[in-house]
């Protein structure tokens, strides 16, 4: 049994980006209400995120995503701004919480598996998609399928860059009790399907104003994309992991953390302009958060609860 609360299309196009602006300006403005908390259960304690990689993934690019996890939660003294703070603004979701269930959330890089030879064919559907996630392990975890970009899956591109869910644990069923769940997230490569979409602004808008794309932080736009989604899938995971935690709108496709502040990365953004971001000035990459092992990535804007704005590290 498994049950999808959200999909969460990362919609880039600017010609989408000009619906979803005004969308977030309107949350903004509207009774804040509209995002609320619905009662439910956040993600608490220490929660492992496992990574399964399905499709052929250089160890280059494997490298990508496991810095990013690391660098989330990481006490190594980084510069600023971080990736570590950025994650740390969605603790503000959990302070406004009074209850028990308001405990703080630590994730830990847990494990990596790899089905390069892509077991379950090339084109994939959501309920496969959630037996791949099945793999890893269930206890207090989030797992993570990533698809490279020869592996098709239901509804990416034309709908989804990526989604998250949740799934009732093996152990559930085999005991029969204690009803559970996991939660799951699943990111596709668009870099050679649709990075006009899921890999703006490192890439060429398909539609409205066709501004240069920016230099991906870590030369590989196709990557660099899927660190964008997968940070917005996990800022949803947290605050949202069941279907009835933060989100506004309607449960089945809900504006969560990340995705009520679309294309926005940095003060000053607009429709086809991601805001005034860091520029390396040896590589001319545009990014604004910093990670371990020297990593730079451009990650989403947040919505902070506490001031009913989309918030950016820059």
């Amino acid at each position: 049994m498994a049950t999808r609360f959200s999909i969460n299309l990362i919609f880039i196009s600017a010609f989408l980006l000009l619906n979803f602006a005004s969308a977030a300006r309107i949350l903004e403005n509207q009774d804040p209400m509209l995002f609320k908390y619905h009662n439910g259960q956040l993600l608490t304690g220490k929660i492992t995120v496992n990574l399964i990689w399905y499709g052929n993934f250089k160890p280059s690019q494997k490298a990508i995503i496991s810095d990013f996890i690391a660098s989330l939660s990481s006490s190594k003294s980084e510069a600023q701004p971080s990736v570590s703070k950025w994650w740390g603004a969605t603790e503000k979701y959990y302070h406004l919480i009074k209850s028990k269930k308001s405990s703080s959330l630590q994730l830990v890089f847990g494990n990596q598996i790899s089905d390069e030879n892509c077991s379950l064919g090339k084109s994939l559907t959501l309920q496969q998609v959630q037996h791949l996630a099945s793999k890893g392990d269930q206890m207090n975890a989030i797992n993570v399928v990533l698809t490279s970009n020869d592996v098709a899956v239901e509804g990416f591109c034309s709908s989804r860059c990526g989604t998250h869910g949740s799934v009732v644990s093996k152990t559930t069923l085999l005991k029969g009790k204690n009803y559970s769940k996991f939660a799951y997230i699943w990111v596709g490569n668009s870099e050679t399907q649709c990075p006009g979409q899921c890999a703006w602004p490192f890439h060429q808008p398909i539609y409205g104003p066709q501004s240069p794309p920016l230099v991906a932080p870590n030369n590989d736009v196709g990557l660099d994309g899927m660190v964008i989604n997968l940070a917005s899938l996990l800022a949803g995971t947290a605050t949202n992991p069941f279907g009835n935690g933060y989100y506004q709108g309607p449960s089945g496709a809900p504006l969560e953390a990340a995705s009520a502040c679309p294309g926005i990365y940095a003060k000053g953004a607009y429709p086809g302009y991601a805001g005034d971001l860091l520029v390396d000035p040896t590589t001319g990459a545009s990014y604004n958060a910093n990670g371990v092992n020297g990593r730079k990535y451009l990650l989403p804007a947040l919505y902070d609860p506490t001031t009913k704005s989309c918030s950016t590290l820059v």
